[in-house]
């Protein structure tokens, strides 16, 4: 395969950082939303969960999303391939269960708590069916963090690096 040239591939990199970015600021954004919420006040409850279902839909799917195609432009055009560097592989591995744990327990469980928030009202905050997906959700997004933490570490370290032949 033709390898693109150190212009493309840096613009690649720029898009890649870019799309990271609104990921994991996205996904910093939500913690803070969530960590910072009083569960007693029903107004700044539901404004907390708006915001985050927003910063969900309109911030880190976009970025999700993007890395997710920017990754698949690594791995067909250029010579990164996909599972030539096992440290790579670690990284798709990663980001597929970091992706998982997002549409399957983060955002089903907001979903679900803003329904809660719209059905019951007030009534959601001492429901005990909302307070536990606020705090599942809560330790989901931590291991999100933390996945994506480990993902950068990964990217910059290199570990795993296909040894050179003799």
């Amino acid at each position: 395969m033709k390898k693109w040239n150190p212009a493309t591939m840096k613009w690649l990199k720029i898009v890649h950082l870019i799309l990271v970015t609104l990921f994991f600021g996205g996904i910093m954004s939500s913690v803070a939303l969530n960590f910072g919420m009083s569960l007693h006040e029903y107004e700044e409850t539901l404004d907390s969960y708006q915001a985050m279902v927003r910063i969900s839909d309109q911030i880190i799917r976009i970025g999700a999303v993007g890395t997710l195609l920017v990754g698949f432009v690594y791995g067909i055009f250029t010579s990164w391939g996909f599972f030539r560097h096992r440290w790579i592989t670690v990284k798709w591995v990663l980001f597929l269960i970091q992706t998982l744990i997002g549409i399957f327990i983060v955002d089903k469980l907001m979903v679900a708590n803003m329904g809660m928030l719209e059905s019951q009202h007030a009534q959601a905050l001492t429901n005990p069916a909302f307070i536990q997906n606020h705090e599942f959700r809560q330790y989901a997004v931590i291991i999100q963090i933390g996945i994506t933490l480990f993902i950068i570490a990964i990217s910059v370290i290199k570990p795993l690096k296909k040894k050179k032949s003799s």
